[in-house]
């Protein structure tokens, strides 16, 4: 009970594997990826501060390192189905406040309580730090589609993947958008791929739909 209970599922966070029922070359677990994104939103926010937009690092960092532990309760849903339409993204999004709210009022000491509802609430909102989290956590499904199409996994699960997170990202009105498919995307695509995708042809696609 307690803490010790919180403590605890941050364990169970390692045991959950992303890319549920797909072949991959390397397994990704979900706290691994919240380490990555609070990475990524940290160069992210530093792009964001040196084109003059004021943040707030405490509340960017706990929005980028606490956005999936709702997933100890419903795991990792596929995006393609999380978001298959407005209503069920709605009612998963209601699911996981309310299994957050019961848990921190159960298990987290009653002084802690306001914090922790809203350290665990959902991150991705109309605040800069809401909007570089966004870009942040497809910023990683980026990253481990284009791992496995550089390696040749032949499922075209990521190649839709790694066009639909960047499709995702350019709509965010940010700066550090632009330098991500200014600088940093023109890095990966330099990169050797041993795959008979056309990596380029994609990302043109994702860039100019």
């Amino acid at each position: 009970m307690g803490i010790h209970t919180y403590f605890k599922n941050l364990t169970n966070l390692e045991r959950m594997y992303r890319c549920p029922g797909n072949f991959v070359f390397e397994r990704h677990n979900v706290a691994s990826h919240s380490f990555k994104v609070a990475q990524y939103a940290q160069f992210l926010g530093e792009v964001e501060a040196n084109s003059g937009t004021e943040i707030d690092w405490k509340v960017l960092y706990e929005k980028a390192i606490n956005h999936d532990f709702p997933e100890v309760f419903i795991g990792d849903i596929k995006t393609p189905v999380k978001y298959a339409s407005p209503e069920l993204r709605e009612l998963i999004g209601k699911v996981e406040e309310g299994m957050v709210e019961s848990f921190v009022k159960t298990e987290i000491p009653t002084e802690f309580q306001d914090s922790y509802i809203e350290k665990l609430k959902e991150g991705k909102d109309g605040t800069v730090e809401g909007l570089i989290l966004a870009v942040a956590d497809k910023l990683d499904q980026v990253y481990e589609s284009f791992d496995e199409i550089q390696r040749g996994n032949a499922d075209p699960s990521f190649p839709m993947m790694y066009k639909n997170a960047l499709k995702a990202i350019v709509k965010i009105d940010l700066h550090c958008v632009k330098y991500f498919v200014d600088v940093i995307l023109q890095d990966m695509l330099n990169e050797e791929l041993n795959s008979s995708i056309n990596i380029r042809e994609i990302t043109n696609e994702a860039l100019n739909e």
